[in-house]
């Protein structure tokens, strides 16, 4: 490789990373989001004050939050799924089926109940805060042992809320606000080199849960080896 080649490269490569930082990142980060939204304090965020990654993305539905909220309630890789590409996220062994109906028996979420991230739940978010129809906390923070990031005695810290907010026309708003905290650079890198998968789920999730509210039967269904 000549030296010009390198340089057209490396010139190539520089342009590359400043047109994503000025123009793809910050669409990413608020896909979908009103500039009010996006700089609105949302329930959730008091639980990571310090966060150094926030992305919050949006969808209006054509769809009244009681008719939105049961597809939130069974997300979840051991439930419903989370209404993405499940290829993608199976493609890392998490064995995730997202569904196209509503099921009676993972419609009973609570404060403090554990959102499985794959089936073998490895790894998830337990509830936080939970208003029926309004608002779904979720995070990695552990209720039974009083787990808080604080920025010193734990590394990282994730949560992750959905907000619901009906429109004057009976259609409805949701937000989903995803927040990072970390306590050194080295400890966010990984999440900053996932930010377009994160993306690329998160925005599929989204337009997932609005056309399964705007076309699916809105009464759940009781299946075979699921609680009542």
């Amino acid at each position: 490789m000549t030296s010009k080649t390198l340089v057209r490269r490396l010139g190539l490569l520089a342009g590359a990373a400043v047109a994503y930082t000025t123009l793809v990142r910050p669409w990413q980060l608020h896909w979908g989001a009103t500039c009010a939204e996006d700089l609105e304090e949302l329930p959730g965020d008091d639980l990571l004050p310090q966060a150094r990654l926030q992305a919050t993305r949006a969808v209006t539905i054509q769809a009244r939050p009681s008719d939105v909220w049961p597809w939130l309630v069974q997300i979840g890789a051991d439930k419903g799924g989370f209404y993405t590409y499940d290829a993608l996220e199976n493609a890392f062994g998490l064995g995730i089926h997202s569904v196209e109906r509503l099921v009676s028996g993972w419609q009973h979420l609570r404060p403090g109940d554990f959102v499985a991230a794959d089936r073998r739940k490895r790894g998830g978010w337990y509830v936080e805060t939970l208003e029926p129809e309004r608002t779904l906390v979720l995070w990695t923070g552990d209720p039974k042992t009083g787990w808080r990031f604080d920025g010193v005695e734990t590394p990282a810290g994730y949560t992750w809320a959905y907000v619901l907010r009906e429109l004057p026309d009976g259609s409805t708003r949701l937000l989903v606000r995803a927040r990072f905290a970390y306590r050194n650079r080295l400890l966010g890198l990984p999440v900053e080199l996932i930010e377009l998968v994160d993306f690329l789920m998160v925005q599929r999730m989204l337009r997932g849960i609005r056309d399964r509210a705007e076309h699916c039967a809105p009464t759940p269904v009781m299946l075979e080896g699921t609680a009542a």
